[in-house]
């Protein structure tokens, strides 16, 4: 794969979890639990995140070990398919404590000093 090739799924994941962190702005749980839009549109960005994230090859993901990426591969299936499981408190902790930290994994694979197709400004 070339190295450009994998640059959507980041620009992808980046521009959900800046659209999920938007919606959820001033949000509590009980926010979320209560507005049935937002619950599903928050639903639909972190399964856009975990679909873009199988486009991520192992060696860019590797520069971020820290990042849980076979959970977040796996996060997509839950929505798709067990979504009668789903817990609104799960999803809430997804928000608030694993997308912030996600957000700089990816700012920092898309902008990386190290990699040959960094682009000369962000």
């Amino acid at each position: 794969m070339a190295p450009r090739e994998f640059r959507h799924a980041l620009d992808d994941m980046l521009a959900a979890i800046d659209g999920i962190q938007r919606a959820t702005a001033g949000k509590t749980l009980m926010d979320y639990a209560g507005d049935w839009l937002l619950k599903h549109g928050v639903q639909r960005g972190i399964e856009i995140i975990s679909e873009a994230s199988r486009a991520v090859p192992d060696d860019i993901q590797a520069r971020r070990p820290e990042v849980p990426w076979r959970k977040i591969r796996g996060i997509g299936n839950v929505l798709r398919h067990e979504y009668h499981n789903l817990s609104d408190r799960i999803i809430w902790g997804i928000v608030v404590d694993e997308l912030p930290p996600l957000r700089s994994a990816v700012v920092f694979l898309l902008f990386d000093d190290d990699r040959e197709d960094r682009p000369d400004a962000p």
